[in-house]
């Protein structure tokens, strides 16, 4: 037989040891996943109690750039996906969890391996004639070894592998949610804190006139010299407020820098429109669809599908496996001997290996996996409720941050108001200068509570669109 048929042999019983493979039965132990049920609510609870919407389309459905049409904020939320350092970790995760895949996937099929050995040597001519040739030894080895998947112990691992490699994907889409919601919160953030440094700079520059006025009048002797220093107080309780604010915004340029993965540095804030108060109809969809679209409750029911099938995992151990091993090589003490049909070796090898006893091992683990998919199954359901619970906030915030702004305003107009009316009495000698302090003071801290609930109006709508799964999508 020449080596050309002894490895045309060897292919043959390679191949038929995969087919084998390809046909055994799909057996596998221990449950098929089947979803946990879930009694979602009719509507979503808002400020009015269940508001019931009779549209399937939702907040949460539309792109990012359609709910921040700022262009800054664009510009930012761009960058930040593009560098931010959580998302690319996450998309690293992604990859190292799809290698892990093909690792657990391998052990369903069987291995071929390959090898050899030479020895060459030209031995000297001073040895005699004893030894005619140089001396030459060699051989060559195929082996094939594979353990059928008879229970679906590989087949298992493979599902829970694939199955954890969903939850990373439906993670790196929660990172990106996530970020975009940061992203968008420090920037409305900014903005008020740039409104109201505009704020303390005009009040600072109605309290200098008003101090030099304070001044003359006590110059002329027309007030005492406590009023001087009471406007002096109103002057540097403003003035005090500029540092506060302008380290507090530089601050956040430092934040949104990490967001974007760049280093600590100034950012574009100048937008106008970004306190613009939100729309008040804003649909919701159904409490339903967030099953699908909310990436944090995807990622929980693909880790509960990667537990349901350790518990198969846990149960193929039971049963008993059986490693099969073939090997072939030939060999010679010359090279053209090597391939000597004399010199070939062909043997196979299998074991039965059944367990009988493991002092509890095997039990403790079934049990371990069928309660960690209890907990699993816990975690999903907690992982819906918390989604609606946050909808639902979100949607009473919308609501009722709008009355507080209205009524906010109300209160900025009343104290302006108030504040005309006793400088002009102060002018006029019917009042002291207590009054103006007293009414100048509530202005400003009236004005400064404005922008702040400005602020929260516009965060409701980032809120919302978080709660509702939107942002991720590309």
């Amino acid at each position: 037989m020449t080596g050309r048929s002894i490895f045309s042999r060897i292919n043959f019983s390679y191949a038929i040891l995969l087919g084998s493979s390809l046909l055994l039965p799909g057996c596998k132990v221990g449950p098929n996943y089947a979803r946990p049920a879930v009694t979602a609510p009719p509507a979503f609870r808002d400020a009015n109690g269940a508001a019931l919407s009779s549209d399937k389309t939702s907040l949460g459905d539309e792109q990012w750039s359609a709910v921040y049409p700022e262009p800054e904020l664009q510009l930012l939320i761009r960058k930040a996906l593009v560098n931010n350092y959580d998302v690319r970790i996450a998309a690293q995760r992604i990859l190292e969890q799809q290698a892990q895949v093909r690792i657990t996937r391998s052990q369903e099929f069987p291995t071929l391996s390959v090898g050899g050995t030479g020895i060459g040597a030209t031995l000297p001519s001073s040895l005699g004639n004893q030894i005619g040739s140089p001396l030459v030894n060699g051989s060559l080895s195929v082996s094939a070894a594979w353990t059928p998947d008879f229970w679906g112990l590989y087949r298992r691992q493979t599902e829970a592998a694939r199955a954890q490699l969903l939850a990373q994907r439906w993670a790196e889409h929660a990172v990106r949610l996530t970020l975009i919601q940061q992203v968008a919160t420090s920037y409305f953030e900014i903005r008020a804190l740039d409104r109201q440094l505009e704020i303390t700079q005009q009040t600072i520059k109605v309290r200098q006139d008003s101090l030099e006025l304070t001044k003359t009048l006590e110059s002329g002797g027309s007030v005492p010299l406590s009023d001087v220093r009471q406007a002096e107080q109103l002057l540097y309780t403003a003035t005090s407020q500029v540092p506060v604010i302008e380290q507090q915004v530089q601050q956040l340029e430092n934040s949104i820098s990490l967001l974007l993965g760049e280093n600590p540095g100034p950012i574009a804030h100048a937008d106008p429109n970004a306190l613009t108060p939100p729309s008040q109809d804003v649909p919701t969809g159904f409490p339903s669809q967030l099953l699908e679209r909310r990436p944090d409750i995807q990622q929980a029911e693909a880790t509960l599908i990667a537990a349901n099938a350790q518990i198969g995992v846990a149960r193929a151990q039971f049963f008993p496996t059986l490693p099969i091993s073939a090997s072939a090589g030939v060999g010679g003490d010359s090279l053209s001997g090597i391939f000597d049909t004399s010199g070939k070796t062909i043997y196979g090898l299998g074991s039965l290996t059944q367990p009988l006893f493991a002092g509890g091992k095997l039990r403790g683990q079934l049990e371990l996996s069928q309660h960690a998919k209890e907990e699993m199954v816990l975690n999903y359901q907690k992982t819906i409720t918390q989604a609606f619970r946050e909808v639902s906030n979100s949607l009473i915030a919308l609501r009722k941050q709008r009355d507080y702004r209205e009524q906010q305003e109300k209160l900025v107009a009343a104290a302006e108001d108030a504040v005309r009316l006793a400088r002009i009495r102060y002018q006029g000698g019917s009042t002291g200068y207590l009054e103006v302090l007293t009414t100048d003071s509530n202005l400003f801290a009236a004005q400064l509570n404005l922008v702040v609930a400005q602020q929260n109006e516009a965060l409701t709508i980032v809120q919302l669109y978080s709660a509702l799964g939107g942002g991720w999508q590309s």
